[in-house]
């Protein structure tokens, strides 16, 4: 069986899982996701949507987050990690939404990318869940599972994201990332991992998703 064989059979799987994948982040509009994404860094998605509902009952515009104070953003978000330089970037990448962008958040990449704060995975997934456009962004989950799926060779997260596009139609990216990091979470864990209860490794053989070769 070859690479793209396996992955079209491990997307079947994915699918009959999860036929349906909600955006783990809440939020109401491009802006409130990227705000979220970007506090989502090193942080879990249920740490964030806890703090999220006071931060924009405050402000859930740019021009409102800009009238807060970065001290006030990071008393609202410390719960998530990183408090100092992520309320710092919400603050900045607001002000320059206004500045440059008419107060809306850029439907482009390289746009998108040099907001403070704003890294290629979290513009991917502005990108994706916000506009539809299709991206595939690349977590830990996916890193990890990437690899152990012998999708890529894990060396890093840039060449495994350039890996499963080559693997995966278009079409498939914007929901199929999503499904790897739901079946990851409740199949494929990164410790304590039983290849036998797996649906993707199980069917697979360990050998065949365990072995570089």
């Amino acid at each position: 069986m070859t690479r793209k064989e396996r992955a079209l059979e491990i997307a079947a799987i994915l699918e009959q899982h999860y036929p349906e994948v909600p955006i783990p982040l809440e939020h109401k509009d491009p802006f409130t996701l990227l705000v979220a994404v970007l506090m989502s860094a090193q942080a879990t998605d249920k740490s964030v949507n806890k703090v999220t509902p006071a931060l924009f009952s405050l402000a859930d515009t740019p021009e409102k987050m800009a009238m807060l104070s970065p001290e006030k953003i990071e008393t609202i978000i410390k719960p998530v990690g990183l408090s100092p330089s992520k309320s710092k970037a919400i603050h900045a990448l607001s002000k320059i939404l206004i500045e440059s962008h008419d107060g809306k958040v850029p439907q482009d990449m390289e746009a998108l990318e040099n907001l403070p704060g704003v890294g290629h995975k979290t513009a991917s997934v502005v990108m994706s869940q916000a506009f539809g456009v299709p991206a595939f962004p690349v977590d830990t989950h996916i890193h990890r599972l990437a690899f152990r799926w012998k999708l890529s060779d894990g060396t890093n997260v840039v060449k495994t994201e350039r890996d499963l596009k080559k693997l995966f139609p278009k079409i498939m990216w914007n929901k199929l990332h999503l499904q790897i990091i739901f079946f990851g979470r409740e199949f494929c864990p990164a410790r304590g991992h039983k290849a036998e209860k797996c649906p993707v490794c199980s069917k697979f053989g360990r050998k065949s998703l365990f072995t570089r070769k």
